[in-house]
């Protein structure tokens, strides 16, 4: 069913109020609040009476990003569609609702909407209009059910909210999960490059220290002898393993092996080349 039909349904006048469920707080009880804050995840949730609640999210990742998820105490029972619109709140006379975005309600899923939808919806309660969302009900036939968002009490919870998302880390788990560290030559320094990454894993551990599982790999390349090679490896992990245990990764958690000069992973007959050898693999894991 076509948004603007959806729409046409719900608002004419000959639709009584008996056929139409309405979800929404009053203005007394809106309820906006940041109930995650972190620089791993923001989340601005509002409390919906008798029916769920609606979320905006955005989490820590290289590209800026917004979601909006609408938890319903009763999920779809069928596949529909949604017509998402802004509407006035009644003390905004003469202005018409406007359409913001369609919305698929799939069974047994809470209905989202993805960036540019969410942050339409946040701009449009910051002037103090209503989202509004607006589909048939699966299992009544003969209701149609709205569901608004009240944009009373929004303003200071949404300023919180956006100081949070702009103090997100600019990176994910699965960015730093798998990273590969490289060393000056014959020694347990790390290159200016690989600083700058073990940097990374220890911003994300000071906000998120509960890993399963880290696997380091020590190497080197061929120069020196076997031995010494494979001891240059098993320091230069165990290094990297005290770091992380003083960002608070359990001990026990962290695996380490020294493979000294074997399983090269590129020639040893060139100083460049050579460089690529002299590293240890970090490898996280968390469920």
């Amino acid at each position: 069913m076509k948004p603007l039909f959806v729409l046409g349904l719900l608002l004419v006048s000959t639709v009584s109020n008996a056929a139409m469920r309405q979800y929404a707080a009053s203005v007394e009880s809106s309820d906006w609040r940041v109930i995650e804050a972190s620089r791993l995840q923001c989340t601005l949730n509002h409390d919906l009476p008798g029916y769920g609640d609606a979320q905006f999210t955005s989490v820590a990742s290289k590209q800026l990003n917004m979601e909006f998820e609408l938890d319903m105490h009763l999920l779809p029972k069928k596949f529909e569609v949604a017509g998402v619109y802004s509407v006035p709140p009644k003390w905004m006379p003469g202005r018409a609702p406007r359409p913001i975005a369609d919305m698929t309600l799939r069974t047994q899923y809470p209905g989202d909407l993805p960036e540019q939808a969410a942050w339409t919806m946040l701009s449009e309660l910051e002037k103090g209009y209503w989202p509004t969302i607006y589909y048939k009900d699966w299992y009544n036939p003969y209701d149609k059910v709205s569901i608004a968002l009240n944009a009373s009490n929004f303003t200071p919870r949404y300023r919180e909210f956006v100081n949070c998302v702009s103090n997100l880390l600019p990176f994910a788990f699965e960015d730093i999960a798998y990273t590969v560290l490289s060393y000056e030559k014959n020694s347990t320094e790390l290159t200016k490059y690989a600083e700058k990454r073990l940097t990374m894993i220890g911003e994300y551990l000071k906000e998120d220290s509960q890993l399963e599982l880290v696997l380091l790999d020590g190497y080197t390349d061929s120069y020196g002898g076997r031995w010494n090679n494979e001891q240059l490896s098993i320091r230069r992990a165990n290094q990297v393993k005290q770091y992380l245990s003083a960002l608070g990764v359990p001990e026990d958690r962290i695996e380490v092996t020294g493979h000294g000069e074997r399983r090269h992973v590129a020639p040893n007959t060139h100083a460049d080349t050579r460089a690529q050898n002299r590293r240890v693999v970090v490898r996280l894991s968390k469920s």
